[in-house]
């Protein structure tokens, strides 16, 4: 079977280059495309950094990671709860704020020139099957 008549080649070989877009545009900023979609991901009232990773898709390891050098970059601030100390929620500085803002241009900015150079109907057709490969890939065991 030749890579290119696999499922898994194209999707790899896509998302490889979206990184490197997302990762070069990124650097101009000092960051990178894992830090601007945590910064993404944090909700206004903060988000337990528990929640972070399985949200993305990160494994914890290096969301830990990420998340100190955001912590040491000035991005964002832990802030136990009240409630429950076991919980700690992560906050966005003025900074990360600022850089959030950058990421969400950029994603916007990608979003609409992908999109653009496709039909509504074949986006929908690649969102049904994507949603149907991430379905099959969350509730069977496929090996």
């Amino acid at each position: 079977m030749k890579p290119e008549e696999t499922i898994d080649f194209p999707i790899r070989r896509v998302w490889s280059r979206i990184s490197r877009l997302y990762n070069t545009e990124a650097a101009k900023y000092g960051g990178s495309m894992a830090v601007g979609q945590i910064l993404l991901n944090i909700e206004p009232e903060g988000t337990p950094s528990t929640k972070l990773g399985p949200k993305m898709g990160m494994e914890s390891r290096s969301l830990v990671r990420t998340l100190q050098t955001m912590e040491e970059a000035g991005l964002i601030k832990r802030v136990p709860c009240k409630a429950d100390k076991r919980v700690v929620r992560m906050h966005l500085t003025a900074k990360g704020k600022q850089m959030r803002d950058v990421s969400r241009d950029t994603v916007i900015k990608f979003n609409e020139a992908v999109q653009s150079r496709f039909t509504p109907s074949q986006l929908n057709n690649f969102r049904t099957v994507m949603a149907e490969l991430d379905r099959i890939l969350e509730q069977e065991q496929l090996f």
